[in-house]
């Protein structure tokens, strides 16, 4: 299997390790915040919080992880410590998670929820970077590899949070939910932070603020990087929107029961634990955009023949399919952008590209209620799929430029 995985990908085996415990890194991010999401409900009721105050809770999330987005590129670039931030942010998550069990004060536990929303985007910036860096000519398989560990902590979460709750209270499954991030948190500094201590020493550190300014002028200058950081944040529009409407959508309009509604969820994120690695190592032998372009394109048709389904087996199918078209872009656009960012603003870059996908994402709830309201739920899959076409437009436009060659 290794020398299988080896040859398809274009990385040895023995080079492999640092791309999966980097992705089981992501996975924990995710776990975190699906633990927050499946422990709300929990939350609500325990406390006696109204719906209010619930969704503030949600907002403090988003809106911190927002922040911290932007502060996280610039502590990586400029300290040049892209583990150690790593290490930090699954440290900060699991010790906020840990936590939930001894507070039941709702201002505590928006402080943490803060530190929770900080400690999901402080991931991205050095991980990503960190990948770009050590994999050069393999960046879509690597960060693919990234991908899929989103994939794999949405997947598992929801399972072993489900489990914890049916034998404990929320503030116990909370408690008991930080310890697998601890572990991985523990593997990282044990088998990665030695290595970075050393290189960082060789180059004796990071840059200037003044360099990094500087550096930071040229991406925002560049064209392709700020189309390219549009359309990551269009399609992330679609993929949000469905995460919100679809479940109600399957309920609500195709009166699907909750059985089925839960296989056709995890059959989406099954989906993107498929294609993820296929795509990204796609796109390091043809090019980013043919494969992105391919995933937006699947991804657009699905979404608006959901619409016009009726039959549960067949939206299952379907949302596998959407999943894997959907998912699939998602580690060749970082890919993409890696190729353009200087190596030393790798994580500024990350966080331009991820700010803009929060900023436009944000709007999707918002918006797609009111039109649910006023025009029925089936319209709002109408709406994303526009927003799929604009970043199919997006794509079309954006200079081109050679594929990146495999190393």
């Amino acid at each position: 299997m290794l020398q299988l995985i080896s040859r398809v990908s274009g990385v040895h085996w023995n080079r492999q390790g640092p791309a999966f415990l980097v992705g089981l890194g992501h996975a924990s991010t995710h776990w975190i915040a699906a633990f927050f999401y499946l422990l709300l409900p929990y939350i609500t009721r325990d406390l006696d919080l109204s719906y209010a105050q619930a969704g503030l809770l949600v907002a403090v999330f988003h809106v911190s992880s927002l922040l911290a987005n932007f502060g996280s590129g610039l502590l990586v670039d400029v300290t040049g410590r892209r583990v150690l931030f790593q290490v930090v942010s699954l440290l900060v998550g699991a010790g906020a998670l840990l936590a939930f069990g001894v507070t039941r004060e709702l201002a505590m536990l928006a402080l943490l929820v803060t530190l929770i929303g900080a400690s999901n985007n402080l991931w991205h910036p050095p991980a990503i970077a960190y990948l770009s860096d050590i994999y050069p000519g393999n960046r879509g398989y690597a960060l693919s590899i990234h991908a899929l560990g989103a994939n794999l902590g949405d997947t598992l979460a929801p399972l072993a949070a489900g489990t914890l709750l049916a034998v404990l209270t929320w503030q116990g499954a909370a408690a008991s939910g930080s310890a697998p991030v601890v572990l991985v948190a523990i593997a990282i500094t044990a088998l990665l932070l030695r290595g970075e201590k050393s290189a960082h020493a060789a180059r004796a550190g990071g840059m200037s603020l003044s360099e990094y300014v500087a550096g930071l002028k040229r991406i925002v200058a560049n064209r392709l990087v700020l189309g390219l950081c549009l359309m990551a944040g269009f399609r992330s529009m679609a993929q949000n929107g469905l995460l919100v409407f679809l479940p109600l959508f399957l309920v609500d309009e195709l009166q699907t029961g909750p059985l089925w509604m839960g296989i056709a969820i995890m059959a989406m994120q099954m989906g993107g634990l498929v294609a993820a690695p296929i795509a990204g190592t796609w796109s390091d032998r043809i090019g980013r955009r043919p494969v992105v372009l391919s995933g937006l394109s699947v991804t657009t048709v699905v979404i608006v023949a959901l619409t016009l389904i009726q039959n549960d087996a067949v939206v299952v199918a379907a949302v596998s399919v959407l999943g894997f078209a959907l998912f699939a872009v998602r580690p060749v656009i970082h890919s993409w952008m890696m190729d353009l960012a200087p190596s030393n603003l790798a994580g500024s870059a990350t966080s331009l590209m991820f700010g803009t996908q929060a900023l436009l994402s944000a709007a999707v709830p918002p918006i797609g209620g009111l039109i649910a309201d006023a025009y029925g739920l089936s319209t709002v899959f109408y709406m994303l799929a526009a927003t799929m076409l604009v970043a199919n437009l997006l794509v079309y436009l954006l200079p081109h430029q050679d594929a990146p060659r495999a190393g």
